[in-house]
């Protein structure tokens, strides 16, 4: 069984990193795998280091008020492809309305500040369970 594989990704001009490193720590301390892009990281760098890492989900952090653009780019390169199976998630600072907006485009649960650790740890598992039962592990 192998672990839960999660890319987590700041795009855009969006210098504000402490939060996804926060993150990252916490899926990591829940035992899965976490590769961290860094900052400043394009659509096509993100959905392309998801194929190349061969992740399960993609967690993009955004601050910038560009996540209307970002999201969906990013769920089409994805799926450009064939990465149909990976889940997209994230979070940052977003009206509720946007929110909504995104998850009908096929985006996963969105996080704002403040939400716990374990409900982000939770959701992963529960969609990868979701996904493919017991092929993964955390």
């Amino acid at each position: 069984m192998r672990k839960i594989r999660v890319l987590i990704a700041k795009a855009g001009l969006d210098g504000h990193d402490r939060g996804a490193k926060v993150i990252a720590a916490a899926l990591r301390d829940a035992g899965m795998e976490v590769i961290y892009t860094g900052l400043r990281q394009t659509p096509e760098m993100i959905a392309e280091a998801a194929l190349q890492e061969d992740v399960d989900v993609v967690g993009i952090s955004m601050l910038s008020g560009a996540h209307m653009t970002i999201f969906p780019r990013v769920l089409k390169l994805l799926h450009e492809r064939g990465l149909d199976d990976v889940l997209l998630t994230g979070g940052g600072i977003m009206s509720n309305e946007d929110i909504e907006e995104l998850k009908k485009m096929g985006i996963g649960q969105l996080f704002t500040p403040g939400a716990p650790m374990s409900a982000i740890v939770d959701y992963i598992r529960g969609w990868i369970a979701k996904r493919d039962g017991a092929k993964v592990s955390a």
